[in-house]
């Protein structure tokens, strides 16, 4: 048997009706997944995948060992080197999850004498990563450059001559799917000789002509000190990547252990991404998933529903509900007339801040994002 206060915790979560459980997928419309591009379903990618490991002769289930040992692979280098042209960034360092890739930055990158200012609203992993470190850190207000100035002013008495001042947050939020005003916050750091740590995970494949993300997009690439992108997301492979100057990646490659000591992706996976990105060259699957996402919210209007959603452009859209036994209530409706939105309760959220979430993908069909807003709206009216 487990310790007693561990079985209290768990109970408690059952008492709460927010134990978690690995359920199997469902044959539901799906509005779950961060499938945006639909790439996992793509023959395309897979179909190329294999015929580029047949042809180069890679008959190789794993990848052996971490990469600092017998784990590289000269894929690594191919997919790195990708990385690089596509984002225009001068150097770039694979980890095995965008989870793994926070943990491995913030843990060891921002040292003792230093400061990291992140949205409170920031990507669990992040938080972790802090938590491991020997920096210092502060929450500031979601989205809220005032109160990021504000905080940056009260700190800076303790600041020596040692300290760097890192500020971390994300291009789109993964809750909400809500964006900040990223080149004020990048004319703020650059003003004040801060760096900019950006989580681009859910803007890869979603923003800008070829889903290169906002950063780039939005023409501040210049001004950001670390950009993690994911694979797991829109391209719907498995993996993420630091992006920065070359001096960034040599620290991590020397410091970081999340990636040290981690077997490395194997080769199968690492050609999954490089197919994937030529097909972000190929397919019409991001302007398709801008049209939908543009026609949920002109649905959202249709319905009246646009004032209990938050503001967002991504496809991410978000409505909060507040009330954990509503949001149950819906989505299991919901789920009765085929449509899987995704619940989302505490401790994701606080309490009281329960919500249902709706990932838009291209290949949503137009009928299907109008009957799902067409079931919720009554709960509304």
């Amino acid at each position: 048997m487990i310790p007693k206060k561990l079985q209290d915790q768990l109970d408690a979560r059952n008492a709460e009706i927010t134990f978690r459980a690995l359920d199997m997928p469902q044959l539901l419309v799906d509005f779950a997944s961060n499938d945006y591009l639909g790439f996992s379903m793509s023959n395309e990618i897979f179909d190329r995948t294999h015929y580029y490991l047949e042809n180069e002769f890679i008959f190789q289930n794993g990848s052996k060992g971490s990469w600092l040992l017998s784990g590289n692979h000269q894929l690594y280098a191919e997919v790195e080197e990708l990385i690089c042209e596509t984002y225009h960034c001068n150097a770039a360092l694979i980890f095995n999850s965008g989870y793994n890739a926070n943990l491995g930055f913030f843990s060891c990158v921002p040292q003792h004498d230093d400061i990291i200012f992140y949205d409170e609203l920031i990507h669990a992993s992040i938080r972790d990563g802090i938590a491991m470190g020997e920096a210092k850190a502060f929450a500031f207000k979601h989205n809220d450059l005032e109160d990021l100035k504000r905080i940056c002013q009260n700190e800076q008495p303790h600041f020596t001559e040692n300290t760097e001042v890192y500020i971390a947050t994300e291009s789109v939020f993964s809750i909400d799917g809500d964006t900040p005003d990223l080149v004020a916050i990048a004319d703020f750091c650059e003003l004040n000789k801060f760096r900019l740590i950006v989580d681009e995970a859910h803007a890869i494949g979603v923003f800008g002509k070829e889903g290169e993300g906002l950063v780039r997009s939005l023409g501040i690439d210049k001004s950001v000190f670390a950009r993690l992108i994911s694979f797991g997301k829109a391209l719907s492979s498995h993996g993420a990547a630091i992006l920065g100057d070359q001096g960034l990646i040599d620290y991590l490659i020397q410091f970081s252990s999340p990636s040290s000591y981690t077997t490395a992706i194997a080769p199968h996976s690492l050609m999954t991404i490089k197919a994937s990105y030529k097909e972000l060259e190929l397919t019409h699957a991001i302007k398709k998933l801008n049209q939908n996402i543009r026609f949920f919210k002109e649905k959202l209007k249709e319905n009246q529903l646009e004032k209990y959603f938050t503001e967002s452009n991504s496809a991410i859209q978000c409505c909060t509900i507040s009330d954990s036994e509503k949001v149950k209530k819906i989505v299991r409706h919901l789920n009765e007339k085929g449509f899987d939105p995704e619940p989302i309760f505490s401790p994701t959220v606080p309490k009281g801040q329960e919500r249902i979430r709706f990932c838009i993908h291209a290949y949503n069909s137009e009928d299907e994002i109008s009957k799902v807003l067409s079931l919720l709206a009554p709960f509304f009216s």
